[in-house]
């Protein structure tokens, strides 16, 4: 039931999310900030695997560029020899021609090879970017409901400690009155002079006076 209910889930997200632009996560140095070390754990294999397609993606693109500069140099080099050559097919020019116009054909296959695979390759990251997106979602909000309910614990802490605070505050208050009301009494009745030869007393640590 669990399982069908996350499906219809994957399936609203996939809704909502149609035509919405993810950036490539693991280009962005914040999305590593969004993961406590647990959730790097989940989604590791994910990771990995986006980092393999940007990588082989960046690969791609450096043997294209390459090549083509390879294929310039010979078609450059071709012209040059063809008008050395002139009608002689069997000079040393003519040979060079022919060898430089079958690097250009392999040239040709293996641009058109990986061209293929860089018109293929936006589609795989794309996927495995979305994966790593749902995944990051759900420790992201797991964390968070987490952190939620620990929240709630230390309000209600909070809240206890409040009313325990007041409750201990009052009751200070009413020592300290009643020590200051006792105080006051027994000046009145031992007078002042008495009251201060038991202050020193007392203030001291020594036992009160013993009776004559």
């Amino acid at each position: 039931m669990k399982s069908e209910e996350n499906g219809k889930q994957r399936e609203s997200f996939s809704r909502a999310l149609e035509g919405k632009r993810i950036p490539v996560l693991t280009l962005d140095n914040k999305w590593y900030r969004l993961l406590t070390q647990e959730a790097k754990s989940k989604v590791s294999g994910l990771e990995e695997q986006l980092n393999e397609l940007l990588k082989q993606q960046g690969k791609l693109n450096n043997e294209v560029k390459s090549i083509k500069k390879l294929k310039k140099k010979l078609m450059e080099e071709i012209v040059i020899l063809v008008d050395e050559a002139g009608q002689d097919e069997d000079s040393e020019n003519a040979q060079k021609i022919q060898q430089n116009k079958k690097l250009v054909e392999e040239c040709n296959e293996r641009l058109e090879e990986y061209q293929d695979e860089l018109l293929d390759l936006p589609r795989q990251i794309d996927r495995v970017n979305y994966q790593l997106m749902l995944a990051t979602m759900d420790c992201c909000y797991d964390t968070m409901q987490e952190n939620r309910k620990e929240i709630d614990r230390i309000a209600q802490w909070v809240s206890e400690v409040r009313v325990e605070l007041k409750k201990r505050l009052i009751r200070k208050q009413e020592m300290e009155q009643q020590n200051n009301a006792i105080y006051s009494y027994m000046h009145d009745v031992f007078g002042t002079e008495v009251i201060e030869i038991f202050d020193m007393q007392y203030e001291s640590g020594e036992e009160h006076p013993k009776m004559p």
